[in-house]
């Protein structure tokens, strides 16, 4: 639903810009912003950070249903822009940025031993504390973009861009001593990722408005293990991590 409600939003913003354009007042081409060599600006989002698990036997069922399972939740992001003009079609773009972002990791495997445990009128080993893992992220990014764009309608542009980025998760807790023992996940620190977005470029006389739509790809995987004589159920339970993100932006140059 939220990603519903931000995509709406984009597409009004849009439309409403349109209309703008197509009234006399606003034919005029503002074309000041196409002659700058280098420019800057920032960025405001909306972005949903998930994971893509890959399990090993003791994150499986028999039947090879997974046992561990991610809630995402929505965060922001804030950034900032810099262009240097290639070409009357490239520009290499330069858009650190800080990702605010929550995850929570089901640990269904622990919740099948306590649920054993209380059906054959045990003491419970573990807790509701030991199923659940709040994984906070912020990430500070920083991509390198080459931007690729199309002829100008009026006042609207639309463009392609890709690029490469290093981001540090300033919350891995990959340092910590304490793991999963102590309620602690711990996810690797220096990250990196490719980056693919796309968007439309609406000009105004004294401004640049972008809105505009992200997808975030990491290579590596995140997971640090749990310290040797942890119990298997969670960093143990898993081979692999990785991040995907989708982020929603507008942007002002």
């Amino acid at each position: 639903m939220k990603k519903l409600v931000i995509v709406l939003l984009l597409i009004f913003i849009h439309c409403g810009v349109y209309a703008q354009f197509r009234s006399r007042d606003v034919m005029e081409k503002y074309s000041d912003f196409d002659d700058q060599e280098f420019s800057w600006g920032y960025y405001l989002a909306m972005n949903y950070f998930d994971l893509k698990i890959h399990p090993n036997k003791e994150g499986l069922e028999d039947t090879g249903k997974y046992l561990v399972d991610v809630d995402s939740k929505g965060g922001f992001t804030v950034g900032l822009i810099g262009k240097m003009k290639v070409h009357d079609y490239i520009d290499l773009r330069l858009e650190p940025a800080m990702h605010f972002t929550q995850r929570d990791l089901i640990f269904n495997n622990v919740q099948k031993i306590i649920d054993e445990e209380i059906a054959n009128g045990l003491e419970t080993t573990y807790t509701e504390q030991d199923v659940k893992r709040n994984v906070k992220s912020t990430y500070l990014d920083i991509p390198l973009f080459l931007n690729f764009h199309g002829e100008r309608w009026y006042n609207s542009r639309p463009y392609l861009q890709a690029g490469l980025s290093w981001l540090i998760n300033l919350q891995s807790n990959e340092k910590k001593e304490k793991d999963n023992t102590n309620q602690t996940f711990r996810m690797k620190t220096n990250n990196f990722s490719y980056q693919l977005e796309a968007g439309v470029e609406l000009y105004f006389k004294r401004f640049k408005m972008t809105p505009s739509v992200r997808g975030i790809f990491f290579f590596n995987n995140e997971l640090v293990a749990d310290n040797p004589g942890t119990p298997p159920y969670w960093a143990g339970a898993l081979k692999s991590i990785h991040t995907r993100a989708i982020v929603f932006s507008v942007k002002f140059e």
